[in-house]
């Protein structure tokens, strides 16, 4: 059966595909796909693996349309994130996860539309905050940059 199926015209015993042929064949491209750890459309990637459409990314896992991450897994749409997972559209997030539209979160989890968090969990439409509580923008950055020095970030 030929890689790019979507191409390939279908073969007439398509037409009588069992349920269970199907999923048989299903499952087969699934685990072929999970096992390949190749970056199909990616550039200058290091260490990468199953990463899609990523640039300049470096030792990610299974994310789509990055650039600049490091230590990334399944995040899609993001830039310059470090150690982060989940993310989507995210910018300059570190060690965060399941994060949205945000940017300039350190430890956080959970958050959407917010910019600016640093140990938050489930914000939204948020800026300038530190364990869920919000701060003046120079009031975060004093607290945060002492911080990030305590805890070696």
């Amino acid at each position: 059966m030929p890689k790019d199926t979507a191409l390939a015209a279908p073969p007439e015993s398509f037409e009588k595909l069992s349920k269970r042929e199907f999923l048989d064949r299903y499952n087969a491209l699934a685990k072929e796909f999970s096992a390949d750890a190749g970056n199909p459309g990616s550039y200058a990637c290091t260490g990468c693996t199953r990463c899609g459409n990523c640039m300049f990314c470096k030792d990610c896992d299974a994310c789509y349309q990055c650039t600049h991450c490091t230590h990334c897994e399944l995040c899609n749409n993001c830039s310059h994130c470090v150690d982060s997972k989940s993310c989507h559209a995210c910018a300059y997030c570190v060690r965060s996860s399941n994060c949205t539209t945000s940017a300039y979160l350190v430890l956080c989890q959970n958050l959407s539309d917010s910019n600016y968090c640093f140990g938050c969990v489930g914000l939204a439409k948020k800026d300038f905050y530190i364990l869920n509580i919000g701060f003046s923008r120079t009031e975060y950055f004093q607290i945060t940059a002492r911080l990030r020095r305590e805890l070696g970030l």
